[in-house]
C-alpha cells in the first residue's frame, strides 16, 4: 500500500527478470573538452563559492541489521526514522518525524534474519516492525540487533484493562437529553444525545506515556496521515478497508472499555477552539438488530456523551503528545433512556460500537456545528453543510480511521475540514477485540540527479531517476526526468526497456531536443523497471550505481566523489528536483552551506523554494 509522490500518476511498470551488473568504473570512457581548472572556475562562478575539497557528497549510508523473530513473526521490515521537513519557519506539527520502510522479507518461518539497508545519514534511528498475526510492532535497532520478545516491549495479545486506573465508584445515572444539530436542522428528526450534568467524577487518571513510546506514536502516526490541508488522507483510509461498516470494535464482556483523549492539532486559537469545544459520543448495537436499512438504524439509536474534551485539553493546547485523563464507556441496557437510566462499566459482549464526535464551537456563525460519524454513511449531511463541505470527503466520507501501534489500538479523526485525519487521537482499550494492523508505510526513495556537461548550470535535472528498494531481492527503478538535448543513455540498470542501447528521451518516446518533466507541467508519466538483486546490494555500491553516457559528447558521468564537483548526486528521499536552468543552490538555499562543510545543513534536500521546483 505504499503511496509515492512520484507514482502519483500511472506509471509504465515493466515487470522483468534481470540478471545482476557487474559494470566496472572505466575511467578512460570519459574524453572531457574542459579541464579540470575551467570546471572549478565554472563551479565556483555558478555557485557563487568554493566547496570543501573533502566533500564526498554522500547523503546516505549503509549497515545490516540481525533480527531475531518467533514463529509469531509473518514479515520483518527494517525502517528508518527521519524527520521528513526541516523547516524551522513552519509550525511544529508541518514539522514532523515519518517511518520509512528500508528492507523487507516474509520469514517464511526462519527465526533469524540478517537485512542489509541503505539509510539518509541524518537520521533518528532505525526500527523494525515485526508484522504477526495479530498487528505489527515496533522495535527500535539498538546497535545493529533487535529482537521481537525482549521482555519490556514484549506484544499484548489480548485486550486486558491496564493497571493504573481504578473506575470510578458511585451510582451514575442519565440526568441530560439534548437534541441533536442533525434533529434541530430537520436532517435526523428524533435524534437524541444523552448524558450526565458533570463529567468530572466520570474522569480517571492515566500514567502518562513514555518518551520513546511518544517518539514512536510521532513518527508512525504521522507517516500514515501527516498534518496539514495539503495532505489528502482519506485514500489511505480508504485503502486500510477499515472504514464505514468496518469501523465498529466489538466488544468482549471481559473488560471495560477505556477512551483516553492522546493528540489533538486544531491551530485552536486560529479556527476558534474547534476539539476543545467538541465532545465524543457513542452508541452500541448487535448486528443482528440492523436489519435492511442501517443508516436508518444508527441513526435511530441513543448516542451516549462519553468525553467532553474541554475536560481533557487545554485552551490552547496543540500538538502534545500525552494522556489527558481517560473514561469509560457505560451500558443502559437496550431500551431508549431516559432521565435516571443507570449506567454499567460491564459492557456485556458481542456488541459493535460507534463514535461520533459532536463539534459545538460557535465560530463561523454555527457553520462549524454539527455530529460527525465514523461512519460516514452518517455523514452524508453534515459533510456538505457550513464549513464541513470543504473537507471534499463526499457523501458518505468517514471520519475516523483505526490504527494499531504496539499492543495499543487508537482512532484518529478528521472532525474538521482538512481531511488530513488526525484532529483529534484516541486510545482505545480494555474490552473490545483487536483490529489488524493498518495500514502500510512509505518505503524510503533515494533520487539520482545528473548534470551532463562539465561546463553546467547545476541544476541537476538532465537525468532524474527514483529507486526503491522493494524488498530483500528486489529493486525498482523509475526514469522521471530528462532536461537536456544530448543523446544520453543510462548505464547499469540493464533491466526491461532501461538498457544500455535505448536513448534516454526515446523512453518517453520523445525526441533529443525535448525537456521532460523539468519545465513545470508534467508532460510524461514515469518509466519504471523492477530488478532481481543480490541480498547484498547496496544503492552505495559503485558498481551497482546506475550512470550516465552521453554520446553527443562521449563522456561518461558517474555519481561525484572526494574532490569533485556536484555532477551527479544520491539524495534521500522522493526529491523536488530543480526546474530547469535553474541552480540547485537557488531551489535549496542550505545547498551552499553543505557544499562548503558535509557536516552542516545535512538536511538540506528537505526544505526547498517552492516555486523553483518541479512539482508532481
Amino acid at each position: 500500500m505504499n503511496k509515492h509522490v512520484f507514482l502519483a500518476i500511472t506509471t509504465v511498470l515493466v515487470l522483468a527478470s534481470c540478471s545482476k551488473e557487474t559494470d566496472v568504473y572505466d575511467a578512460t570512457a570519459s574524453k572531457d573538452f574542459a579541464t579540470e581548472d575551467m570546471i572549478s572556475a565554472n563551479v565556483e562562478k555558478v555557485f557563487g563559492t568554493t566547496f570543501d575539497p573533502n566533500h564526498d557528497w554522500c547523503t546516505t549510508t549503509s549497515g545490516e541489521v540481525s533480527i531475531q523473530a518467533d514463529a509469531t513473526v509473518k514479515k520483518v521490515q527494517v525502517l528508518v526514522n527521519v524527520c521528513e521537513i526541516d523547516d524551522p519557519s513552519t509550525p511544529s506539527y508541518v514539522t514532523r518525524n515519518t517511518m520509512k520502510v528500508l528492507n523487507e522479507v516474509e520469514t517464511n518461518g526462519q527465526t533469524f534474519i540478517k537485512l542489509n539497508y541503505d539509510a539518509p545519514k541524518d537520521n533518528l534511528g532505525l526500527y523494525v516492525a515485526f508484522s504477526t498475526d495479530h498487528g505489527r510492532v515496533f522495535k527500535k535497532v539498538v546497535g545493529n540487533s533487535v529482537s521481537f520478545n525482549d521482555g519490556a516491549q514484549a506484544p499484548a495479545m489480548t485486550r486486558a484493562l491496564p493497571t493504573g486506573y481504578t473506575l470510578p465508584s458511585g451510582e451514575f445515572v442519565i440526568d441530560t437529553i439534548e437534541t441533536s444539530y442533525a434533529n434541530q436542522r430537520g436532517w435526523i428528526p428524533g435524534e437524541l444525545l444523552y448524558g450526565f450534568k458533570d463529567y468530572t467524577a466520570q474522569k480517571m487518571a492515566s500514567s502518562d506515556y513514555s518518551d520513546e513510546f511518544k517518539v514512536l506514536f510521532r513518527s508512525v502516526v504521522f507517516s500514515y496521515f501527516p498534518n496539514g490541508r495539503e495532505h489528502n488522507n482519506l485514500p489511505v483510509v480508504m485503502q486500510s478497508g477499515y472504514y464505514n461498516a468496518a469501523v465498529y470494535p466489538i466488544t468482549t464482556g471481559d473488560e471495560p472499555i477505556i477512551v483516553t483523549p492522546a493528540y489533538k492539532c486544531d491551530n485552536p486559537l486560529k479556527y476558534g477552539n474547534e476539539v476543545y469545544n467538541s465532545d465524543l459520543y457513542y452508541y452500541y448495537f448487535k448486528e443482528e438488530n440492523v436489519g435492511s436499512d442501517p443508516v436508518a438504524y444508527f441513526q435511530s439509536l441513543p448516542k451516549y456523551k462519553a468525553i467532553p474534551f474541554n475536560n481533557c485539553f487545554g485552551v490552547a493546547e496543540d500538538d502534545s503528545i500525552a494522556k489527558h485523563g481517560s473514561f469509560a464507556l457505560m451500558y443502559f441496557g437496550d431500551g431508549t433512556p431516559t432521565i435516571g437510566t443507570k449506567g454499567s462499566y460491564e459492557f456485556p459482549a458481542g456488541y459493535k460500537i460507534g463514535f461520533m464526535i459532536r463539534a459545538k464551537t460557535t465560530a463561523d456563525q454555527g457553520k462549524k456545528q454539527g455530529e460527525v460519524y465514523g461512519d460516514g454513511r452518517l455523514n452524508n449531511k453534515i459533510n456538505s453543510f457550513g464549513n464541513f463541505a470543504s473537507s471534499h470527503l463526499g457523501e458518505d466520507g468517514p471520519r475516523v480511521a483505526w490504527l494499531t501501534l504496539n499492543d495499543k489500538i487508537f482512532m484518529s479523526w478528521e472532525s474538521g475540514t482538512d481531511a488530513d485525519f488526525n484532529d483529534v487521537i484516541m486510545e482505545v482499550e480494555g474490552g473490545i477485540e483487536p483490529f489488524d494492523d493498518i495500514p502500510d508505510l512509505e518505503s524510503e526513495v533515494y533520487t539520482y540527479c545528473f548534470e551532463d556537461t562539465k561546463l553546467g548550470d547545476y541544476d541537476m535535472n538532465d537525468v532524474v531517476i527514483k529507486a526503491i528498494r522493494k524488498n530483500k531481492t528486489t529493486v525498482e527503478y523509475s526514469v522521471v526526468a530528462c532536461g537536456a538535448n544530448d543523446q544520453l543513455f543510462i548505464r547499469n540498470i540493464n533491466c526491461g526497456v532501461i538498457n544500455d542501447d535505448v536513448e534516454v528521451h526515446s523512453l518517453f518516446g520523445k525526441s533529443p531536443s525535448e525537456f521532460i518533466n523539468t519545465t513545470g507541467g508534467v508532460t510524461c508519466d514515469p518509466v519504471t523497471v523492477t530488478k532481481t538483486v543480490d541480498e547484498s546490494f547496496s544503492f552505495l555500491n559503485p558498481y551497482q550505481q546506475p550512470y550516465i553516457y552521453d554520446k553527443t559528447t562521449n563522456t561518461t558521468i558517474y555519481l561525484s566523489k572526494k574532490g569533485q564537483d556536484p555532477h551527479g548526486i544520491m539524495i534521500p528521499d522522493d526529491f523536488q528536483y530543480p526546474l530547469e536552468r535553474i541552480c540547485v543552490k537557488d531551489a535549496y538555499p542550505q545547498f551552499n552551506n553543505w557544499g562548503e562543510n558535509s557536516i552542516t545543513s545535512t538536511r538540506w534536500y528537505e526544505a526547498p523554494t517552492k516555486a523553483r521546483v518541479f512539482s508532481w
